[in-house]
């Protein structure tokens, strides 16, 4: 038996749901589960949307996400955890992969995005940060997808909304699974 997480979130616009690849990014994983269990993104928003309406014709790294996490604290609490960048989980920043937003490598603040396109450049050796080491990608929308790209289509002129969206729920939702015959049991 092999347990599957799965995160729930509740906005205006509806739900969409992300699973989390507890085999290959444990301790990013288990970062998000915590702060859902604790209370930590019971007061969180879309507060960050990049977009082409938003990003410099000149930027040389654009990306597509839509990013969630208590914007009231993006500079205040951070956790330092081991990066799991995409060198070592295997995974990649494709279109609805769900990655840790960060400061340093393994610097981490209770924020997360999802992509909207293939990003390349978020993975260990691309250019959208500094250190060359990418981000942490630990999950995937596997539900809702016409609800993130309603909120998507929200963005504003600034990536930083002045109208945020406020996530109504968080839950997290844990089922094990018999790799043996694939029946889930709801836990």
């Amino acid at each position: 038996m092999s347990t599957q997480n799965t995160l729930v979130f509740s906005s205006q616009y509806g739900e969409f749901s992300i699973l989390l690849h507890y085999d290959r990014a444990p301790v990013t994983c288990q970062y998000f589960c915590d702060l859902v269990r604790n209370g930590g993104l019971s007061e969180s928003s879309v507060f960050r949307i990049v977009s082409d309406r938003n990003q410099q014709p000149e930027d040389s790294c654009p990306i597509h996400v839509v990013q969630i996490g208590p914007s009231h604290n993006i500079f205040g609490d951070r956790h330092f955890i081991t990066h799991e960048g995409t060198n070592l989980s295997g995974l990649s920043h494709r279109k609805w992969t769900v990655s840790a937003a960060r400061f340093g490598s393994g610097e981490v603040y209770g924020s997360f995005f999802i992509c909207m396109h293939d990003e390349p450049e978020l993975d260990f050796g691309g250019c959208r940060q500094p250190d060359g080491q990418g981000f942490a990608a630990f999950g995937q929308v596997i539900e809702g997808f016409k609800t993130v790209e309603q909120i998507y289509q929200r963005g504003e002129c600034d990536e930083m909304l002045t109208n945020e969206i406020p996530i109504l729920d968080v839950s997290l939702t844990e089922s094990s699974l018999d790799l043996k015959s694939g029946c889930r049991n709801g836990a």
